[in-house]
Formats: structure tokens, sequence, C-alpha cells
């Protein structure tokens, strides 16, 4: 401690409380990391969405799904009750979507198509499918109601096999 701010008339307990404080300030704290969705531990992933105002946060969901969903999570809110905002989040759950407003006769009215692949290696459940679609519901307009198709993908390996045999033909002339 090089120099005391506090008063000569100052306590036993100020004085140990200025020496515990200067300790406790010389302690990291690394800000930057906790506050990228990318760098932040993933213990601490639940606190960083609460502090971004994400309303549907599942400990289920791929580490991958949520870091993006905490990526997306200010753009969703800037823009949520648009089309855009139905995108990021799909997105944001690593899923492609088709979007198709206004059929005829039926207005505020749309078609979604969700395509979840695999991700992490794990299987889309038909639970996490269903997060998707209360996600869509949360941030679509309020006046507008979808119809919602669901479809996965699947990767495959086609292997193909092949035989060779050597044949030798000789062509044989018989004379009658």
């Amino acid at each position: 401690m090089s120099h005391s701010l506090l008063p000569p008339n100052a306590t036993a307990l100020e004085r140990h409380l200025e020496t515990v404080l200067l300790r406790a300030t010389e302690l990291p704290t690394p800000l930057r990391e906790i506050w990228n969705p990318d760098t932040c531990p993933v213990a601490l992933l639940p606190w960083l969405a609460w502090s971004l105002g994400v309303t549907t946060w599942k400990s289920y969901w791929p580490e991958s799904v949520r870091r993006s969903i905490l990526r997306s999570a200010i753009e969703t809110k800037r823009r949520q009750g648009t089309a855009q905002s139905v995108r990021t989040v799909v997105e944001s759950f690593g899923a492609a979507l088709a979007l198709r407003e206004s059929r005829e006769g039926a207005p505020h009215h749309f078609d979604i198509t969700i395509n979840a692949p695999e991700m992490d290696g794990a299987s889309i459940t038909a639970q996490f499918q269903q997060d998707i679609i209360d996600e869509v519901t949360r941030v679509k307009p309020a006046r507008s109601y979808m119809t919602v198709q669901a479809s996965l993908t699947a990767d495959t390996r086609l292997s193909l096999a092949g035989a060779v045999r050597a044949a030798n033909y000789t062509r044989l002339e018989l004379a009658v």
C-alpha cells in the first residue's frame, strides 16, 4: 500500500477494509471475454443471456446454438415484429428457413418451412423443433399468423464398390 486515502483518525476496521479492497481491485476481471458470446465461459452463458434479455433459454440446446442466440439477441430485439426477426431467430438455431408471405385471400398470413440439420453430432428432436417454432411465435408480428412445415436434413454417404475380373479371350477358327 503506497498511500492511504483514509483520514488520520480512521479506525482499525476502516484500515483493514482498505487493505482488503485494495487486494480485491488487483483481481483480474476479464469483462471483454465475459461479455463476448464467443469467449464467455460455458458456465456463465445463462447469465449473459439474462443480461441481454434473451427470454427463452434451454440448457439442452447445443452450445453452438446457445452462443448463436446470444450473438443475435440484440438484433432480434431491435427487429422484433418483422419478417427479418423471424429469419434471424431461425438462423440462430442453425436451421434454414423458407418464408413465403401473404397468400391469396389470407391477409397477415405467412408460411414457413424450417429445415433443421443435425448439429454437433446430435439429432434434432421434436422438442428442439418446437422450441424453434415457439421462438418464431414470440418474435413474429402480433397480428400475423403462420403455417409451419418442418423438415429434416440427413447426411448420408453412398459407397460404391466395383469388381474387375481379368479375362483373356481367344478366337478359335475351325476348318471343316
